[in-house]
């Protein structure tokens, strides 16, 4: 009997260490994907554009087809080389996350041009307007393509995350990395299909019997444009402010320290000036520098992006577009 005890006391302290190494993993994997708000916001935001012009029936399986793409692109593709990364060359992750961080800078900054009028996007191109396809392929294309850039914005999520774990043992990292790729992928498509059929579920519940249920039917969709036009904001304003940060962590990394001390510098003399909001004011201050120097680099990329890479990429890969 007192052998059958202790084998349960045993088996009961494991149980603890394991519910101990979950509880580690699930925490240190929300502060990590914390970091990678802009990020997330910006695929949130992106996303609902695949599914427009397609009918109602069609738009949760293309989302889902998008989902699953993502998924994969975390957990097949950039986590193992994000592992390996940190085993092996530590020392390529802050110019990668600068990298990224520049292409946060040019995406961001590009829909603030289009929204002056200063251009039409690296996504409007001669000839574009010709290549109409038949439904089926168009939805194929169209996933591809979201799949595609998920990937680009899926790279940026687990490179912020990596550089965002503690420094621990390779499965903990592992662990904690696919659960930020798991927890941010549900959320982020679990989010654009709310979104998505938003518009459906208003226009269901406003020729429903209830009167209260029609007026919130008919609140929805009137609400709707306006909420997609808000993440658009929300999204390019994070893109620019994540990007700026990232540039400016990652100069400090490798050695240049000058802007980000300007930046707390001037950010703690605006917060010293205002009490009790001391620590809201700072990091407002911060993240509207670090999103105008976001913009004004964006701006520098936005003519070698459309004018060199992106015509590059189109001859490389036209099946891409």
């Amino acid at each position: 009997m007192s052998g059958l005890l202790a084998l349960l006391d045993d088996v009961a302290g494991i149980a603890k260490v394991a519910a101990a190494s979950v509880d580690d993993v699930i925490g240190q994997a929300a502060k990590a994907g914390s970091k990678a708000a802009g990020a997330v916001i910006d695929d949130a935001a992106v996303t609902p554009k695949y599914v427009q012009g397609f009918s109602a029936d069609r738009e949760l399986p293309i989302i889902w087809r998008i989902a699953r793409g993502s998924m994969i692109n975390k957990l097949v593709y950039l986590l193992p080389a994000g592992l390996a990364l940190s085993a092996f060359a530590p020392w390529a992750i802050p110019p990668l996350l600068m990298l990224g961080g520049s292409y946060l800078c040019f995406e961001g900054a590009e829909k603030v041009a289009h929204v002056l009028g200063w251009g039409h996007g690296h996504e409007d191109y001669e000839g574009k307007a010709d290549t109409v396809e038949d439904p089926a392929h168009l939805e194929e294309q169209k996933a591809k393509g979201a799949i595609k850039t998920d990937f680009i914005l899926s790279a940026e999520i687990m490179t912020i995350s990596l550089a965002a774990i503690p420094e621990s043992n390779f499965w903990m990292e592992a662990a904690t990395l696919a659960t930020v790729a798991i927890m941010i992928t549900v959320a982020v498509y679990g989010s654009v299909a709310i979104i998505v059929k938003a518009d459906d579920v208003g226009l269901a519940m406003a020729r429903a019997r209830l009167g209260l249920t029609r007026a919130i039917g008919r609140g929805i969709v009137a609400v709707m444009p306006g909420f997609m036009k808000l993440l658009m904001i929300v999204g390019t304003a994070a893109m620019l402010w994540v990007g700026g940060e990232i540039i400016v962590h990652g100069a400090a990394q490798l050695g240049w320290h000058g802007p980000e001390n300007v930046i707390y510098g001037i950010a703690k003399s605006i917060s010293a000036a205002v009490g009790d909001a001391s620590g809201v004011v700072k990091w407002f201050a911060k993240a509207a520098m670090n999103g105008i120097l976001g913009l004004a680099l964006g701006f520098v990329l936005i003519p070698i992006g459309e004018k060199v890479i992106t015509p590059i990429w189109r001859a490389l890969a036209p099946k891409a577009i």
